[in-house]
């Protein structure tokens, strides 16, 4: 298994993956010209996210994105781990333990991230115990939100 930083190849396979995420996890089924317009943004600015991709034998089998938040308390940046997708048949092989590690790699070089962070649905039980048993800790706070639409 191997991981690297996504690039603009990889724009039609992680709308998939966002895609088959939203279907499995929410029901939602995402408009696919909106959903690629969007990763081919992140993918075109390193300031707006970046995209992890696992693969094995070449092949595309997970992926994470990262999002930025200024934190001014910690002077310093807290990273948002969001859109993780395994493929079914990759799951409970490793797959998001390899991407959290090298995601914490990559925290550790930047030498300014003070922490990261994720939202995961309530009711995803599988989820949480794979981010628990990486060390990561339910938070003390609740998300709030207010939408404008998705496009």
């Amino acid at each position: 298994m191997g991981i690297r930083t996504a690039n603009n190849s990889d724009a039609t396979t992680i709308a998939r993956f966002n895609a088959a995420m939203a279907l499995e996890s929410e029901s939602v089924e995402l408009d696919m010209d909106v959903l690629t317009a969007g990763v081919r943004a992140a993918l075109s600015d390193p300031d707006r996210a970046f995209y992890l991709i696992s693969e094995t034998d070449g092949a595309p089998v997970g992926q994470l994105m990262v999002t930025y938040e200024w934190s001014d308390w910690r002077n310093g940046w807290i990273w948002w781990i969001q859109s993780v997708y395994v493929e079914p048949d990759h799951r409970r092989t490793g797959v998001y333990r390899g991407l959290y590690g090298k995601l914490q790699e990559l925290a550790a070089e930047q030498g300014n991230v003070r922490g990261i962070r994720l939202y995961v649905m309530r009711e995803n039980i599988t989820a949480k115990s794979t981010y628990e048993s990486l060390g990561m800790h339910h938070s003390e706070y609740d998300l709030y939100e207010t939408e404008f639409g998705s496009s």
